[in-house]
């Protein structure tokens, strides 16, 4: 298996984790908690795509071509990570969540999408950097 490259997730994942701690000290009257609120919910949903794309990736040496892989939807990528041990059940179900919430409120741009995000990203950046773990260790592996 060709090495998989975790580069842009893990700067992905250190902009959510900076974005976060600014949104936090800012004033929500004050131009900069929108433009910090902006920038982590479109941190969220490009972490989660490539979480998605990345251990696709990570599938392929365990099927039988590489057409089956690119066939799994998101929410397969991640229950065939389970089955074959690579993230735990747990793991698999948050992110479960974290599309559910990114689905249900794709067309929702208010302030109510991105405050219900937000309640979600100081446990979504330690899984997200748990995918990146997993990556390393099946590049490790290989």
């Amino acid at each position: 298996m060709n090495q998989i490259d975790t580069t842009y997730l893990e700067r992905c994942i250190a902009t959510l984790d900076k974005a976060c701690s600014l949104l936090q000290k800012a004033n929500p009257e004050e131009i900069d908690y929108d433009m910090y609120r902006s920038a982590c919910v479109k941190e969220y949903e490009i972490i989660l795509e490539q979480c998605g794309k990345l251990l696709r990736k990570v599938l392929k040496p365990y099927f039988h071509s590489s057409k089956a892989v690119d066939e799994l939807h998101f929410k397969q990528i991640f229950k065939e990570c389970v089955l074959r041990n690579l993230i735990t059940l747990e793991l698999c179900e948050r992110f479960l969540e974290y599309r559910d919430n990114r689905n249900n409120t794709a067309h929702d741009y208010g302030v109510h999408f991105a405050e219900e995000t937000l309640l979600l990203l100081p446990h979504f950046i330690n899984d997200a950097t748990a995918i990146v773990q997993t990556i390393k260790q099946q590049n490790n592996d290989a």
